[in-house]
């Protein structure tokens, strides 16, 4: 969720683990950044006999066609793994403006759905300096502020497994999305904050931007001896030469680009467990004595909050998890994967919200990003049921508080199944999400709702899975026609009054 309150996210739904490539070497020095992008080719696309006149090759789509972002994303590959190596120097003392400096070698393992003679990937104001195709130069040109055009020489067969090394670079700002608020690589006093949803993760590597084409992670992040430097999954190891550190990190669970971060700061690292489950948290050392005692006092509580959690969802799906606490702020916290983020103060609510999207938002990602409230929805009634375990508030009386909003609010207006593109955080995609989560509960029973709720992230994890595919499960389950509740609660405009 993107929560400010805290904001918690095409290609072809993912399958199981993918092996990640061999990464480039740690950066010693102030080395270049290199991002590797590995993609995935299908089938190779020559004509068939029944269809003489299709093309064997053609161009890769500079779009995924989400209608909320129709240049995020691209078509004619999915991407197996990203082996990202980043040397980074955060701004001077000036106090403004706030700028950094990023270099970066990106690796893409990749494989093709179609015969290609050029594709695209996403990378927004960086310069790429250069591209390479399974070791062959390819030819490259950025056209407009979204799109890396790569005409690679070999052509590419359909199915074809192809590595894709994008050198690239340049200065970091603080880049805002389309609501006006702060994301991707965001340029901050000490570091960064990155934090991606819902198209940011372009700001800072060349990227297929959209959540149906999932891939594994690797990080080598280089910054100035003393930083730390935190991305996803787990710390493999530290090294430093010269003044200079580079962290790496190992992410192996499949992912969505928005859910990776690298974020930098003057944190201290913190390891603990959660059952088997290993926890790194990062708190920032310039944090105010009020945060840091609420903070430290919230992620104490991750182990049962997560044996809570898998009692309603199952056994937590990744590797590790973790939290990161900046004393900057993008003004929201993020559910970025195995490690959420917070401004300033991790609240339990909050961090609650967060750690459920684990589940619901980042195992199983939104098809498309009308889907939203199947992440924010299910994330805020999880920290309602979260509260209520805990003796707050129950669940029923946040519902009737829900209901006893006058019919004109204008929190009505919203269309949560289709919130459009800025009100995608809006504050009716969270409550009436979660209202629609009891509604549905009361209708067909606990029995059924938390078997739905299991069966969810059972059916679509690792995968991405759209409104349409939670209607056909609630049906499924409870045994109901639920068309006219779903019309009333999702599809409509207006206070619900009868369902």
């Amino acid at each position: 969720m993107r929560t400010t309150r805290t904001r918690t996210t095409a290609h072809g739904a993912t399958g199981g683990p993918r092996a990640p490539l061999a990464r480039t070497g740690a950066v010693g020095g102030l080395a270049v950044c290199t991002a590797t992008v590995v993609l995935a080719l299908v089938p190779p696309a020559t004509a068939e006999p029944a269809d003489p006149g299709r093309p064997r090759y053609s161009a890769g789509s500079d779009g995924t066609g989400d209608p909320y972002f129709p240049l995020a994303g691209n078509g004619g590959y999915d991407v197996q793994h990203y082996d990202l190596d980043l040397t980074y120097i955060p701004p001077a003392a000036a106090p403004a403006p706030l700028e950094g400096r990023l270099e970066g070698t990106a690796t893409i393992e990749l494989v093709t759905t179609q015969g290609l003679d050029r594709f695209n990937l996403d990378l927004r104001g960086l310069t790429a300096t250069s591209v390479e195709v399974d070791g062959k130069p390819a030819r490259f040109t950025q056209e407009g502020t979204n799109e890396l055009v790569v005409t690679p020489r070999p052509k590419l067969e359909d199915g074809d497994e192809a590595e894709v090394v994008v050198t690239y670079g340049g200065t970091t700002r603080r880049p805002t999305d389309v609501s006006g608020a702060l994301y991707g690589w965001v340029t901050t006093r000490d570091g960064a904050m990155v934090a991606n949803e819902a198209d940011g993760a372009a700001t800072w590597f060349p990227v297929n931007d959209h959540p149906t084409d999932k891939a594994t992670f690797s990080f080598d992040v280089t910054v100035p001896e003393g930083l730390v430097a935190v991305a996803n999954g787990l710390l493999a190891d530290r090294t430093t030469v010269d003044g200079w550190t580079t962290w790496s990190w190992d992410a192996p669970d499949l992912m969505a680009p928005y859910l990776a971060t690298a974020t930098i700061g003057n944190f201290q690292l913190r390891a603990s467990a959660a059952g088997d489950v290993p926890v790194i948290d990062a708190l920032d050392r310039d944090l105010p004595a009020a945060g840091r005692t609420t903070s430290e006092g919230t992620l104490g509580l991750t182990p049962d909050m997560m044996t809570f959690f898998e009692g309603i969802y199952g056994p937590y799906p990744f590797v590790a998890y973790g939290s990161i606490v900046d004393d900057d702020t993008v003004g929201y916290a993020l559910e970025t994967q195995t490690r959420s983020l917070f401004s300033r103060v991790a609240s339990e609510s909050t961090a609650a919200h967060e750690l459920a999207h684990s589940w619901v938002g980042n195992a199983v990602s939104p098809e498309r990003w009308a889907d939203i409230w199947l992440n924010e929805g299910w994330a805020a009634y999880s920290e309602q049921l979260w509260t209520e375990h805990r003796n707050g508030a129950t669940t029923e009386q946040r519902f009737d508080a829900l209901m006893a909003r006058p019919a004109s609010d204008p929190f009505w207006d919203v269309v949560i199944a289709d919130p459009g593109p800025v009100d995608m955080f809006a504050e009716a995609v969270y409550d009436r999400g979660a209202g629609t989560l009891h509604a549905l509960r009361l209708k067909i029973g606990d029995g059924a709702f938390y078997e739905l709720a299991d069966e969810w992230v059972a059916r679509h994890d690792d995968g991405t899975a759209s409104t349409a595919d939670f209607e056909a499960l609630a049906e499924e389950v409870s045994g109901q026609d639920l068309e006219s509740f779903f019309t009333v609660w999702l599809h409509t405009a207006g206070r619900p009054t009868s369902w």
